[in-house]
């Protein structure tokens, strides 16, 4: 029993870190934008962490996570490992402002671990593939998205700006076969308040100052919609973990797929109070090195990132926050022109993405055979 609240405390910890490790996600844009201090921007990010408890109801991204390694194999000093290693990870790469995966640190020591137990056969690899594939396709997604908005958003054609974005709301309302009505009415809201500002905006006559502020305040509801997609996304990582260490404590009376109600609400607080914490040497990184970003650009990357996230959270697949909203900031720096974005920065940060999984598979391994050797019966 010692040793399991001692993993639901680390995870917490975990998911604590998580949340000032990727504030950077939620609110570099809108903070080098200076639409809010720091100070404001980590609260609204926080609060909107937390909301998204109420919407992501289903834990499909936490069921991938907690199937990654099967379950036969899954012990508790295996995931106490795993947890070990992702913060050791996830701290080092905060110490030296590097935007790396949270989500990916957590799958690696996980995996890891498991490997050091019982080998590769103990790893579920669907999971591990649904994941690496999208490392590669989050980001991709979020720029593909970012770019397209942008070429939307800056159409001098204002009536058909907005017949192209009517009608692709409606389609996507109408045809897309979303599992929550939520998402549903989400999006048509997202679309009525976007073409009800343009349309004031263009009603009062646009000029660059009016314009500016326009986009300023959509930045609000932005930022406010990737932070909830922040929330769903990550903090279900931790309830993943959380739920393998109670279903290896007692398989008769845990199962996968029937979470008990305390797990996501701590497991939301941890990560919104993480957020309040801040991490201004990654908010630095995200928010100016790669490109310099106009409130217009703010809300373009914002949007890609939360439609990329909510997309995955539906799939079940455990996207990073960091490749998402990387992505969507390069798209809509390659579309003011391809020079506009810092290419050196943003292939460290792909070396970052590339070796956050196999390194934090090695440090959770180590730490297994460490615990092994020094603790007898560890296993």
């Amino acid at each position: 029993m010692t040793l399991l609240v001692i993993i639901i405390a680390l995870a917490l910890i975990f998911d604590y870190i998580n949340g000032f490790h990727d504030a950077a996600n939620s609110i570099a844009t809108i903070v080098s934008t200076k639409v809010l201090t720091p100070f404001q921007a980590v609260v609204w990010a926080a609060f909107f962490n937390f909301i998204a408890f109420f919407i992501f109801t289903d834990h499909a991204v936490a069921n991938t996570i907690a199937k990654t390694v099967h379950k036969e194999f899954i012990t508790m000093p295996l995931v106490l490992s795993g947890l070990v290693a992702a913060i050791f990870w996830n701290l080092l790469t905060w110490w030296y402002g590097i935007p790396s995966s949270s989500s990916h640190t957590l799958i690696g020591g996980f995996a890891g671990a498991a490997i050091a137990h019982a080998g590769f056969e103990s790893i579920d690899p669907t999971s591990i593939y649904k994941t690496l594939i999208f490392i590669i396709l989050a980001p991709i997604i979020g720029m593909l998205i970012s770019v397209f908005i942008t070429i939307v958003t800056i159409q001098r054609n204002f009536w058909l700006k907005i017949a192209i974005i009517v009608g692709l709301v409606a389609g996507s309302v109408l045809f897309i076969p979303f599992k929550k009505d939520f998402e549903r009415w989400a999006l048509l809201i997202l679309g009525v308040i976007f073409v009800s500002t343009y349309l004031y905006n263009h009603w009062r006559g646009e000029t660059a100052y009016r314009t500016a502020n326009m986009y300023k305040k959509l930045q609000l509801v932005s930022s406010a919609i990737f932070s909830i997609g922040h929330g769903g996304n990550d903090a279900q990582k931790v309830m993943g973990i959380i739920m393998a260490a109670l279903i290896a404590y007692d398989p008769n009376q845990f199962h996968l797929g029937e979470m008990p109600n305390w797990i996501p609400i701590a497991c939301y607080s941890a990560i919104a109070l993480g957020t309040m914490s801040g991490g201004w040497k990654i908010i630095k990184t995200m928010g100016t090195k790669i490109t310099k970003v106009s409130p217009l650009e703010g809300v373009v990357a914002e949007t890609a990132g939360a439609i990329t996230l909510f997309t995955a959270a539906n799939l079940g697949a455990p996207v990073s926050t960091t490749h998402t909203i990387t992505g969507s900031i390069v798209g809509v720096g390659a579309t003011r022109r391809l020079s506009a974005v810092r290419w050196g920065v943003t292939i460290n940060l792909l070396w970052a993405w590339i070796l956050t999984i196999p390194v934090s598979a090695l440090v959770a391994a180590l730490v297994y055979a460490l615990f092994h050797f020094f603790i007898p019966g560890f296993n």
